[in-house]
């Protein structure tokens, strides 16, 4: 096996979406190495984001207001206190994403352009290139990574487990290059993104498939509310894995959720209609497609003939698939999209374990409670990465490298997609008792013969999650208990409890 010792103080980075490449920047002059499994920018779910970043940079907004709709959106499960830290810091962060040569899209008048989406009660998204806002931004932040000392960049990489002392402390990874490769160092960051990978339908690149949480878990790292995930309500259904995306941007600009025979439906559901809280929109689809009248987005009138300058890649599925969003009905369904749960961190990013710190969508920070409000997502990342950041700057690192770690089994492609089938049957947008037995079980037989693969752990933590928490909240709803339970709180485990 290949073994390599960072020098001494080297941040190991293991992820190269925009948490992991905006840590980076933010940590000169500490060197660090970033690791990622493929070409940068080709395996990231932040080059996919299409709404962009929120914040308050709008008269009349506030981060008072953020962070209520922040809350609001999270049903009862957001930390009110980081709620208010993210929106806080959103608009600065927004500022060194433009030094960087993030090019957000303008008005006439020279000011940020913003866009109002679902359960936001400003508009506040900050967008780049109309729906191109991840793609754009990675795209700037490649290009001064690369132009900085301090960062080393490893492509082809993939890291599979942690190494860990028996004191508990991280000392870094073991990965995959084509061989076993052994990385030490003093101090890890687990940026590695979500899980919607595991599911049949998703959003998310494939490779998504939570594989940093299977490695915390492994190691006995806390993990936080695994059940939550939040089913983004218009993929297109147009038979492509991963789903495209139809931005929420689109409703915000007047696009309409309807039927088969054309009618809008979603009034009959929530007050706030086409822009209710996306977990609500989910499920009205998912109801309307399991009933069999269809669901659809009207985009009809939207833009007009600017539809394909303001939403390049929407219009580019919709063409994919002979589809004219001007003047045809786009047929959409629920793909798995976002991950509320994931590592326990602190404030500053750091995890339950000395030496491994963790931020982005692999990381539980309590501030998108049980449904993330729309855009949040990419705001968390840099607000936290700017954190961990701040911590580990100039700060002294002891030296931790090294330690005790196991390559776990590789799941066989057809286990993997046999898995992926299974969760978006049993733990997708409605969920029940029964199916979650049923999950738990295929998960354990899977498990019994192949091994503790990393998407293994993780799914077995969803599904054993979804089955404890028996009532309807956020991302998690069971028909068998669709109300909420007022006592209700975060979930916070183990994986070596969950056995």
């Amino acid at each position: 096996m290949e073994q390599q010792r960072l020098s001494n103080g080297t941040v190991l980075i293991v992820g190269a979406g925009l948490a992991g490449l905006f840590l980076a920047l933010k940590l000169a002059p500490r060197p660090c190495v970033v690791l990622s499994p493929a070409p940068f920018g080709q395996a990231a779910s932040s080059a996919w984001a299409q709404g962009g970043l929120a914040a308050a940079l709008a008269p009349g907004d506030s981060p008072k207001s953020h962070a209520e709709d922040t809350i609001a959106a999270g049903a009862g499960l957001v930390d009110p206190d980081l709620a208010h830290l993210i929106a806080k810091e959103g608009p600065a962060r927004v500022r060194d994403l433009q030094r960087i040569g993030v090019p957000f899209d303008r008005d006439d008048t020279g000011a940020l352009a913003l866009s109002l989406e679902a359960a936001h009660s400003h508009a506040r998204v900050a967008r780049v290139a109309g729906d191109l806002a991840g793609r754009e931004i990675m795209a700037s932040l490649i290009k001064a990574v690369r132009a900085c000392s301090h960062i080393r960049l490893v492509e082809g990489v993939s890291a599979r487990a942690l190494l860990q002392h028996d004191n508990g402390q991280i000392g870094g990874i073991l990965a995959t290059n084509g061989s076993p490769l052994r990385l030490e160092a003093d101090e890890t960051v687990l940026a590695t993104g979500g899980v919607g990978g595991l599911f049949r339908v998703t959003t998310n690149p494939v490779e998504a498939a939570g594989h940093g949480l299977g490695m915390a878990a492994r190691t006995g790292a806390l993990i936080g509310d695994a059940e939550f995930i939040q089913f983004h309500p218009t993929a297109m259904d147009i038979g492509r894995d991963p789903a495209p995306l139809a931005t929420e941007a689109l409703r915000g600009e007047g696009a309409r959720l309807v039927n088969l025979c054309g009618s809008a439906f979603m009034a009959g559901y929530h007050s706030l209609g086409d822009l209710a809280p996306r977990d609500v929109v989910a499920r009205a689809i998912a109801k309307e497609i399991k009933a069999g009248r269809g669901a659809y987005l009207d985009c009809r009138g939207v833009l007009e003939s600017h539809f394909s300058h303001h939403f390049p890649t929407v219009f580019a599925a919709c063409a994919s698939a002979n589809l004219d969003p001007r003047t045809d009905l786009i047929p959409i369904a629920p793909a798995a999209h976002y991950h509320m749960g994931g590592i326990v961190t602190d404030l500053w990013g750091k995890t339950t374990l000395d030496g491994l710190s963790a931020l982005g969508e692999c990381a539980s920070t309590g501030v998108h409670g049980a449904n993330r409000l729309a855009s949040n997502s990419l705001l968390e990342a840099v607000v936290f990465a700017d954190r961990v950041a701040t911590r580990l700057r100039e700060a002294p690192l002891p030296a931790k490298a090294g330690g005790r770690g196991d390559l776990p089994p590789i799941l066989p492609q057809a286990d993997l997609q046999h898995l992926r089938m299974a969760m978006s049957a049993h733990c997708g947008v409605v969920r029940d008792a029964h199916g979650l037995n049923a999950l738990v079980t295929t998960i354990g037989d899977m498990t019994a013969t192949i091994g503790y693969a990393n998407e293994l752990v993780v799914a077995q933590l969803i599904a054993k999650g979804a089955l404890a928490r028996q009532e309807s909240r956020g991302g998690h709803y069971r028909s068998d208990f669709p109300n909420p339970d007022m006592t209700g709180v975060r979930s916070l485990v183990t994986f070596e409890a969950l056995l």
